[in-house]
Parts: structure tokens; sequence; C-alpha cells
């Protein structure tokens, strides 16, 4: 684990069980404020009713940011602060999850 996730009261509890290939990338639909430190490609800029600036959603309401062909961020080395810290599988990860999809959440099968 990364020094970041070890240092991250959020990252610190992750749950390798929950998997992005078996999720809808509910974390691509949340709303992304962004911060002065991140650098984005301007086109990916909005700002929201409070001006705030936030990572643009396409109609669809997933992030500006992720192909549609292989829902894989396209800005990957360049996504905001708060992208790297969400980390597949901890707490936040889960809860939203848990509010997308119900109180169960899909988990991975094993076919012997």
């Amino acid at each position: 684990m990364n020094d970041d996730l070890e240092n991250d009261r959020y990252g610190a509890d992750i749950d390798p069980s929950v998997q992005c290939s078996d999720c809808a990338a509910v974390c691509c639909r949340l709303t992304v404020v962004l911060m002065p430190e991140d650098d984005v490609p301007d086109w990916l800029v909005t700002h929201d009713d409070r001006g705030l600036a936030t990572l643009a959603k396409g109609e669809d309401g997933w992030c500006a940011a992720v192909d549609p062909d292989t829902s894989r961020c396209t800005i990957y080395g360049q996504r905001p602060t708060i992208c790297r810290k969400y980390a597949m599988g901890s707490p936040g990860c889960r809860d939203e999850r848990r509010k997308w999809y119900g109180p169960s959440i899909p988990t991975p099968v094993k076919l012997l």
C-alpha cells in the first residue's frame, strides 16, 4: 500500500473484495470540486451555481473525462486531488455504492 493511503484515515479501511470491475462507476458520477492545485484541462472545468470550479459532466451525468467506450479516465495522470484520494473499496467508495445499489452491494462470484 502506498504512503498516501497508509496515512489517510479514509483509505485505511479498504475492503479488498470491492472491485471497480463489478461496479457501474458510481464514483465517476459524483460531483468533483476542484482544488486550486488541480491542473485539469480547461475544457473539463465548469462552475456550479455558487461559483465553485467542478469537473464537467456529460449529459448522461458521467464525468466528462471518462471515455465512454472504455470507462477509463482520459486524464488519469492529471486527475483531481479528490479522485486520487478516492480509493477503491474505501469506506467512501462502499458508502456511495450502497447509496447507488441499495442495501446489497454486488460481490464477485468465484466459479470453480
